[in-house]
């Protein structure tokens, strides 16, 4: 699994938001959707980076796609 390291709730967020996703709801998590792929971010900072790694990797992106955007 890939890992992507370092990285806070606020950035993933506007990473995902760059790429055409928008908050859904927010509680415990920051759920997201594009019409199609739901995202679910913890608020942790930083999020785990095996997590995120899944999470990218959920919206269909690689490590390096993810990174380029940040």
């Amino acid at each position: 699994m890939p890992k992507i390291p370092g990285i806070g709730m606020e950035q993933a967020i506007r990473v995902f938001e760059k790429l055409g996703y928008r908050i859904i709801r927010q509680g415990k998590h920051v759920v997201m959707s594009d019409g199609v792929t739901r995202l679910t971010i913890p608020r942790h900072n930083p999020i785990n980076a095996l997590t995120m790694g899944a999470i990218a990797r959920d919206a269909n992106l690689s490590p390096q796609e993810f990174r380029k955007n940040l």
